[in-house]
């Protein structure tokens, strides 16, 4: 079998760091579109409109290497088509992300609570990765890893497409020392520290995780007590494993759920999943690695404090 022809280069920049949407017209077509617009109009018609359609046509907002898609752009079956989809209004998140390092090979930058990484579902231009590539000017950045949009810290973004393996390898064989920094009630019951495994299950379309019985244990954590004061406890957790939310699960399975999480032990309502006043209480506070490029051991700690300790050590 022949190799899968490689993608080229959009004809379309980035809209506020965002992407162009890219499309491969079917091999297969078989003479059921004669024209682009046929395509286009089948495919998407029923998901906004065919006057939509037509309208993103007439605008030009469809384009294939050799410019705009006009009524008449005949099909090529392999060719491709690109195209910026229409954005609802996103809520702006009013906080900034800093950068605690940036170099010719990556960028180091302090997620604030409420701000997702990548852009995924309702959350597109209100992304870490959006305000990087349109603030830095660097249109091919790409993550390594991704931090949940209510957890606040250190993400690590790769700056150049031929270094992305390197980096995104190094999370995928757990290379990398995460220290995370979560604030919950003081419980002098729970004897620290202690490590949690247990097995975790996300189910699409599922806003919480869940633990199971139903399997050996594919998640692991070990917790520590930092400081107490006032009722709380400060707390480092160290996953040694990346399942999802598997922190927020494993201390409310120790019943020190972290304070203002919106899932954990129960599901509240999503406004006040979104209340800014209240951000989760977890924080990714370092990451620890040997760069797999320069072969320098490296540590980068977060800026950022939980407004719960905000003074740090206690």
């Amino acid at each position: 079998m022949g190799r899968r022809r490689r993608a080229p280069l959009s004809p379309l920049g980035q809209v506020g760091g965002v992407d162009a949407v890219r499309v491969r017209l079917p091999g297969d077509g078989g003479g059921r579109w004669g024209t682009v617009r046929e395509f286009l109009l089948g495919r998407y018609g029923g998901v906004v409109g065919g006057a939509r359609v037509e309208a993103m046509l007439a605008e030009g907002r469809f384009v294939t290497l050799d410019g705009p898609v006009g009524a008449a752009t005949p099909y090529e079956p392999g060719g491709w088509v690109w195209f910026h989809r229409d954005r609802a209004p996103e809520v702006e998140v009013p906080y900034e992300v800093g950068v605690v390092h940036r170099d010719e090979r990556i960028v180091v930058a302090d997620k604030p609570h409420f701000l997702a990484t990548t852009p995924r579902g309702q959350h597109v231009t209100q992304t870490a990765l959006s305000r990087l590539r349109h603030g830095l000017g660097l249109p091919l950045l790409t993550p390594a890893h991704r931090l949940d949009r209510l957890t606040a810290g250190l993400v690590l973004f790769v700056v150049r497409p031929e270094d992305r393996g390197a980096y995104q390898t190094l999370f995928r064989d757990r290379k990398v020392r995460k220290e995370y920094e979560g604030v919950a009630r003081h419980d002098p019951a729970v004897a620290l520290p202690l490590t949690v495994r247990s097995r975790i299950v996300k189910e699409r379309g599922r806003m919480a995780a869940e633990e199971r019985a139903d399997g050996p244990p594919n998640a692991e954590s070990r917790v520590e007590l930092l400081g107490r004061r006032d009722g709380l406890g400060r707390y480092l957790l160290l996953p040694a494993t990346g399942r999802t939310h598997q922190l927020r699960l494993h201390m409310s399975s120790l019943g020190l759920p972290l304070l203002h999480d919106p899932l954990y032990p129960r599901q509240l309502p999503q406004a006040d999943a979104d209340d800014w006043s209240r951000p989760l209480q977890l924080l990714a506070r370092a990451l620890e690695f040997t760069d797999p490029l320069t072969g320098r051991a490296v540590r980068f700690e977060s800026r950022l404090r939980l407004a719960e300790w905000p003074d740090g050590p206690g």
